[in-house]
């Protein structure tokens, strides 16, 4: 049904601006900037226990990760226990790092955690040990 005369007929819209599909897209990338997480993701998975609390870590330290297999990963590397000080100390002496942050599974022995601690402190290095933080 057209109402209209012959001469009142309108022409199809040949223009077809962009401005709200720019304006969605700034939008949606606003979103996703605001939602996504900005976490350091150091490459080896350890189910690392909750803390309220958390301490700052200076920029440049040591990184040693313990899996619950009893393997040590320092700074993203696979080392053996036997020769961890030995790593560790050269780190420390290459860039004068003097923090040493343990990443340690949740069901990784005590013993293990124990061991690296003992090397930082023998070191002189402050350990700190890595937790998630939980969100109330």
């Amino acid at each position: 049904m057209n109402f209209r005369s012959e001469h009142e007929a309108k022409k199809p819209l040949s223009v077809f601006t962009l401005s709200s599909l720019t304006d969605i897209v700034l939008l949606l990338l606003i979103f996703f900037l605001l939602t996504s997480s900005f976490v350091t993701n150091f490459g080896i998975r350890v189910n690392v226990p909750r803390a309220e609390s958390s301490a700052q870590v200076q920029q440049q330290f040591v990184n040693v990760a313990i899996t619950p297999q009893g393997e040590f990963f320092l700074d993203g590397e696979r080392v053996a226990r036997e020769q961890l000080a030995v790593q560790i100390r050269a780190l420390q002496q290459q860039s004068g790092v003097t923090s040493l942050v343990i990443r340690a599974d949740r069901d990784a022995t005590v013993d293990d955690a124990v061991h690296v601690m003992n090397i930082a402190q023998s070191l002189s290095m402050s350990v700190l040990m890595a937790t998630e933080r939980t969100f109330r």
